[in-house]
Parts: C-alpha cells; structure tokens; sequence
C-alpha cells in the first residue's frame, strides 16, 4: 500500500493529529529561506509530542552538511529530505553519518526523471519545484524504476488518482492539507482515507 508523508509540520496541534491518523512519515522543514521552517527549539518539541515510531524526515535546502549530519547521529530525525543542489558525495557523507536521504528532483523533463533514477539517495522524491504546490506532468512517473515519493500539487481530492495513475511508495503532501496556511485535520483525515482506501 502506498504509504503517506505529510511535510511542514509546525504546531503541536498538528503533532496530536498526527498521532491520531499515523501517517508513515512526518516531516520539518528545516530551511530558513521558507516560511515553513521551524528552529532546533521547536523541532525538539514536536519531535517529543509525536509518537516515536512515526519517522521524523528533516527537510533541507543547500544547509550545511554537519547540521543535517548531527541531527541524524543524535537520533532526532530518521531521514534527511534533501531539496537544494546537494550532490552525490554529500549523499553519501549523510548515509555514513548514520541516516537515510530522500533526495528531490524537479521533473520537467525525461532527463529529469533519468537522473533521478540514478542517485545513490535511498528515496528519490519526483516533484514540481520545492514547495511549489502544482502538479506536473505524471507521464514521467509511470513505470519510474524504482521507488520514489511524489509530491507537488497533492490533495484530498486526486490523491487517489496519483496512486492508482504513478503507483508510488509514497505521497508527500503539505499545502494540500492546509488552509490559509495551517494545517487542517479535515483535509489531513480525508487525504489518509483517500490514500488508504484505494487498492492498487
């Protein structure tokens, strides 16, 4: 079954229904430049008020290596979501420091897609631009080679599509589950049920 991710997290309100609905990964943005970054202080919290056995992914942009590297030794976050111009070498720097990478590719193009499947990242993620919210064209995901999350663009409302038409590992979704910019447990439950509820 095609698991759920859902990213920018920020409140603890946010933390009680993720218990609730347990998706299989749940993720902090960790990049300054975006307005949904969170600080070390508040991630220590969340990270405390969800449950322990649902992974935390950090998600980074172009940060430095030995914060991303830190955070993975010390346990607080299972994964390194890597959406800048991190490199192979960085990627494997990461894995050796003890954690796992989702590395993200923005797919315009059969190229894109190709170098995606290339990366030594343990998870590749097939999306539309970093927090860009739109979809892009899914022909690029079918039959992907191996397996990814997609993001971009997701919603209640085509999450079940997007499994059914490009049968991915997991769906990331974080704009699709808010409105006005917080996260909204009606939107969170129906696009779990969505996802949940279709058979592939």
């Amino acid at each position: 079954m095609t698991k759920i991710k859902f990213c920018g997290i920020r409140s603890p309100e946010t933390a009680e229904i993720i218990n609730e609905i347990r998706p299989d990964f749940v993720g902090f943005v960790l990049a300054p430049k975006f307005w949904r970054c969170i600080d070390r202080e508040t991630l220590g919290l969340l990270c405390r008020k969800i449950d322990r056995d649902i992974p935390r992914v950090g998600v980074f942009v172009d940060n430095p290596f030995d914060e991303a590297a830190e955070l993975l030794k010390s346990g607080i976050i299972d994964y390194a979501q890597l959406h800048g111009s991190e490199d192979e070498r960085f990627i494997e720097r990461l894995q050796k420091a003890g954690g796992k990478v989702i590395k993200a590719f923005k797919i315009a193009s059969l190229s894109d897609a190709e170098r995606a499947l290339l990366s030594p990242a343990d998870y590749v993620l097939l999306d539309s631009g970093t927090g860009s919210g739109e979809l892009f064209d899914w022909s690029f995901a079918k039959r992907f080679g191996r397996e990814f999350f997609l993001a971009g663009g997701l919603c209640p409302e085509n999450a079940a599509e997007a499994v059914k038409t490009c049968r991915p590992f997991a769906l990331d979704v974080s704009s699709g589950i808010e409105t006005n910019g917080a996260k909204d447990p009606d939107k969170m439950r129906r696009f779990a049920e969505a996802v949940r509820s279709t058979q592939i």
